[in-house]
């Protein structure tokens, strides 16, 4: 089952929870095939959530049997290096910094690092060397957030 279909099905279950879908990740490798789902909430996420959202989707997966293969389900939070999936994610975070991999190589490199300037439903803008550069979407294979981990720091020392 392709990655959107996994979407369809999932996202209405979590989002009836309570929960904003972020998005999902599937990995079919044979032998160590993953499904994890990114789940957030106004409130954080904590374990007791992410149980909840496991066992509802685990039940819904095993009525539907989406995969057919044996795979390990994982339900977390995005995390500081928040995944991007969606125009909405990249939108939300303009002006942050990314890490953006893409599937086929775009001006010789398939790896682009910078902050985020702008994005539409086809594509993402981002300054990579002091340049902008337009991402299509379609291309982009793994997009994260890159936390700034001195700022971060920084906020939590004592005086």
């Amino acid at each position: 089952m392709s990655v959107q279909k996994l979407n369809e099905l999932l996202q209405p279950l979590v989002e009836e929870l309570g929960y904003e879908f972020v998005g999902l990740e599937y990995n079919s490798n044979p032998k160590h095939a993953v499904l994890r789902i990114f789940i957030d909430h106004e409130n954080g996420v904590g374990i007791e959530d992410c149980e909840v959202v496991s066992r509802e989707t685990a039940a819904l997966l095993d009525v539907k049997d989406p995969i057919r293969s044996h795979y390990n389900l994982e339900v977390s939070s995005p995390g500081l290096d928040r995944p991007l999936f969606t125009p909405a994610h990249y939108q939300a975070f303009a002006g942050r910094q990314a890490q953006i991999n893409l599937f086929a190589p775009q001006d010789g490199r398939r790896k682009f690092s910078g902050p985020i300037l702008s994005a539409d439903e086809n594509s993402v803008r981002i300054e990579q060397d002091g340049m902008e550069v337009t991402l299509d979407l379609d291309n982009i294979a793994k997009a994260k957030l890159v936390p700034d981990y001195e700022k971060l720091l920084a906020g939590h020392k004592t005086k």
